[in-house]
């Protein structure tokens, strides 16, 4: 079996948890609530800080980027910490366990110390990448924008290294990146289905919402109004479906590249050449 086959049996399994595990789906809204909540706050108090205590334009516009700061690292905390909690679920249907809410947020707080430092670091590198890149010009971006694609693919499979291995983490970037190096054929091929799977089940909340539009002479606001809705309902059921698919996937890809195993739930899906590290 080619990279493409084992990547595409690696996605069926992904949506095979989630259909037999759908309580998995709690962890990417809360992730998605918990993270609008934090904005809201922050754009408050910086509107609050700089709308009403008498400061100048230069020391806003430092309270500004102070909040865009702080938000920027909690934001990445947030998603981390709740992509870690899918994985630890994942690993644990794929051994053969039956998983829960719980023991989601039991693993992740088991490592909720790496979680924090690894926050850090991804969010102060992001930082940096994003502040040169405004900085430089049009060759420059694209220099940037590839060394932001190398550095997510090099880190892919941070998250469960640093949960299952007890890596710090900078020895989890170097394990992320021995592991990525061996299944780069299976990441991609994986994500870039997915993405297309997702991109295609995306299509008819837009033709909803379209409609919506379309419609609004004809038929009136009501009609207009309730079509739209149901387009972005729809299309956010299936953005948290995607969310949790694409951190399963990196559990499994985890899985299969260090133990040469797939799953112990799901027996049906073998691959011929596993590599085990």
């Amino acid at each position: 079996m080619g990279k493409i086959g084992r990547s595409w049996q690696l996605m069926k399994m992904s949506l095979r948890i989630i259909r037999k595990d759908k309580e998995i789906l709690i962890f990417p809204v809360l992730s998605g609530l918990i993270t609008i909540a934090i904005l809201a706050s922050f754009f408050l108090g910086a509107f609050f800080t700089m709308g009403f205590d008498g400061t100048d334009d230069a020391t806003s516009n430092w309270v500004f980027y102070a909040f865009f700061i702080a938000f920027y690292f909690v934001a990445f905390f947030i998603g981390i910490f709740f992509n870690a909690c899918i994985i630890g679920c994942a690993m644990i249907r794929m051994n053969g366990g039956n998983p829960t809410v719980r023991d989601g947020f039991r693993i992740a707080g088991q490592n909720i110390g790496r979680i924090f430092l690894w926050a850090v670091i991804a969010a102060t590198v992001g930082l940096i990448i994003r502040a040169i890149q405004e900085r430089v010009g049009f060759l420059g971006k694209i220099i940037m924008g590839a060394i932001g694609i190398a550095w997510t693919l090099v880190t892919y499979f941070v998250v469960p290294v640093l949960i299952y291995e007890s890596l710090g983490p900078w020895g989890a970037v170097k394990r992320s990146a021995s592991i990525f190096k061996k299944t780069w054929g299976e990441t991609i091929v994986g994500n870039l289905g997915l993405g297309l799977i997702f991109a295609l089940l995306m299509i008819p909340g837009f033709v909803m919402i379209f409609a919506g539009v379309a419609v609004f002479f004809s038929v009136g606001l009501a009609a207009t109004i309730a079509l739209i809705a149901l387009g972005i309902v729809y299309m956010l059921v299936i953005a948290v479906i995607a969310s949790a698919a694409e951190t399963i996937l990196v559990a499994a890809l985890y899985r299969y590249a260090t133990t040469g195993k797939v799953s112990e739930e799901f027996q049906e899906f073998t691959f011929d050449r596993p590599f085990v590290s």
